[in-house]
């Protein structure tokens, strides 16, 4: 299997998806930040200085899922027909779970803008939180789901489930 971004000289390229039909797209990212038991309190509380941690880290996700082709060389502008993030917060762990969710109806799919999406959301629950713990882990970021396009479905862990 080639890579899409590499022409036969090596060189980079933009894939070329203008022959492609437009069709509906669906991508859903999940990642995971681990943090102190006082940090996951603060922001489970509402108390974190501040302020709204999760409100804040949602609109950063959402913002940045619309803005993936700034921040990634080769990807499509694509218009977004809606983005969700949402999170789920594991007090036996500290841990909260952010989850992106993108739709389109285009060209090419909205892998890229999930996990964006979901990647800097929880940086910027990092950033809110980084003055009562500076040992916050993010991790396990990985496109979950996609649906639409040439490839069809992709469930992560199981490609054939239906």
């Amino acid at each position: 299997m080639d890579f899409t971004h590499i022409d036969s000289g090596g060189n980079a390229v933009m894939v070329d998806v203008s022959g492609k039909t437009a069709t509906k797209r669906r991508a859903v990212a999940a990642g995971r930040i681990r943090m102190s038991g006082e940090c996951f309190l603060a922001v489970r509380n509402g108390t974190a200085k501040k302020g709204n941690v999760l409100g804040v880290a949602q609109v950063a996700g959402i913002m940045a899922a619309k803005r993936t082709a700034d921040l990634i060389p080769l990807c499509h502008r694509l218009n977004l027909t809606n983005c969700r993030v949402e999170f789920t917060l594991h007090p036996e762990s500290s841990e909260i779970e952010a989850v992106c969710t993108v739709f389109c109806e285009g060209r090419t799919g909205v892998e890229m803008e999930a996990l964006t999406g979901v990647s800097v959301s929880l940086l910027t629950v990092y950033d809110m939180c980084k003055a009562v713990d500076k040992r916050m882990e993010m991790g396990n970021i990985h496109l979950v789901e996609k649906h639409g396009g040439k490839s069809g479905e992709f469930y992560f862990g199981n490609e054939e489930r239906p």
